[in-house]
């Protein structure tokens, strides 16, 4: 199966898991846990992201990271004319920021818009794409930061996360073990390795992480973890109709080992995970709304169901550790909206955005935290900003 076609099977999958189309609202009787308490309310204090060198244009910020004191924002800037270019800003303090120096290396990479960024000792790493090409496929690539601070392109062949057996690349996780990029080929689920970003190694067709005769598999997001790494996603059943969530272990990036995620109704995706208090929790779209798991011992258990299904395929964009609370940003069709949970993903409780983001082509919603503070970035589709706050707790 070429890329484009397996593409499209994704889309038509994803109306599938929300049990409806826009109009519809869920036929399977399931209510999530719908907080009823009053949103949590930050002190928002904006910021202000200065243009990088290279002229004007509209920011878009994309995705963010805190690790070792020090914050950063990717995504790109856009000019009159549509043409974009990278873009990255750095702060110390979270408040004050500075445009991270960029160099780029092939003509794809000039163009690129950061999609996801990792940290590990100070120093991150990115992805970045741009559709291209004759048939517009988009050519992703990465970037590590170097010893001066410039975030440069890092040279790979063109299939190395391209190619005819391209489904997608979605994040990048940074651990004591090195850097993971997750994805997904024509195989099913797959991972690139790297011990320090400089170059990474495909794993597609691994045994247990690809599909095989029980359905087809989907890796999402990706976390360190004290064993190794931990990568979430989904499958679909061979002759099935929904995915199911999935996460997996692995000591070294090479050998992989498969869990399904229990569900009430067998259907859900694990889209992102992120470790609190020493637990893994992950999150992801359920029928009607959005639900957690957590992994306890050798084993996951779900947790507590959150928000409502929209008009729309919902999905979740970032999910953080904040002090001792988890953070994720969910998107259901409507627009964007936060969620915070103090108890491990067993309950959730919204809270409240400085402004209203769209869930439409050309806007994002991130978020990061590094101790009691935390960052938040929007695009609307027409521009972007950001804000900071202290990480609210159950009284404000």
């Amino acid at each position: 199966m070429s890329a484009r076609p397996l593409v499209a099977l994704l889309a038509v999958l994803a109306v599938l898991l929300t049990g409806c189309v826009p109009g519809e609202s869920d036929s399977d009787g399931v209510e999530p846990d719908v907080p009823e308490a009053e949103p949590l309310r930050p002190a928002w204090r904006s910021l202000t992201l200065p243009t990088p060198p290279g002229g004007t244009g509209r920011l878009m910020v994309r995705d963010a990271v805190a690790c070792d004191g020090r914050w950063f924002v990717v995504g790109g800037v856009a000019d009159a004319a549509g043409r974009t270019r990278p873009a990255a800003w750095v702060s110390s303090d979270a408040t004050s920021w500075s445009p991270l120096p960029v160099a780029a290396s092939s003509f794809y990479g000039r163009q690129h818009v950061f999609s996801a960024v990792a940290c590990r000792a100070g120093r991150v790493a990115a992805i970045g794409a741009k559709s291209g090409g004759v048939h517009g496929n988009p050519r992703v690539g990465t970037w590590v930061q170097g010893s001066g601070g410039t975030l440069r392109e890092v040279a790979a062949p063109l299939e190395w996360y391209g190619g005819p057996r391209a489904v997608g690349v979605s994040r990048l996780a940074a651990g004591p073990a090195g850097w993971l990029v997750v994805g997904t080929r024509v195989d099913g689920a797959a991972v690139w390795t790297s011990p320090d970003a400089e170059g990474f190694t495909p794993r597609e067709g691994v045994a247990e992480l690809a599909g095989d005769e029980r359905g087809g598999t989907f890796a999402y997001d990706a976390t360190a973890v004290s064993s190794g790494w931990l990568v979430v996603g989904a499958v679909l059943p061979l002759g099935g109709a929904a995915l199911v969530p999935l996460a997996w272990t692995s000591s070294d990036g090479r050998v992989w080992r498969r869990a399904v995620l229990p569900t009430p109704d067998g259907q859900g995706q694990a889209q992102r995970v992120a470790s609190v208090g020493g637990a893994a929790v992950a999150v992801g779209p359920v029928p009607g709304g959005f639900g957690a798991w957590r992994l306890v011992g050798l084993g996951w258990r779900p947790g507590g169901r959150f928000g409502g299904a929209g008009p729309g395929v919902s999905s979740v964009g970032s999910l953080v550790a904040a002090g001792r609370a988890l953070v994720v940003v969910v998107a259901d069709g409507r627009g964007h909206g936060v969620w915070l949970s103090a108890d491990s993903g067993d309950s959730w409780r919204a809270v409240a955005l400085p402004v209203a983001v769209p869930d439409a082509g050309g806007a994002a919603l991130a978020v990061a935290s590094w101790g009691d503070r935390l960052l938040l970035v929007a695009d609307d589709g027409l521009g972007s900003r950001a804000w900071w706050a202290g990480v609210p707790t159950a009284d404000r």
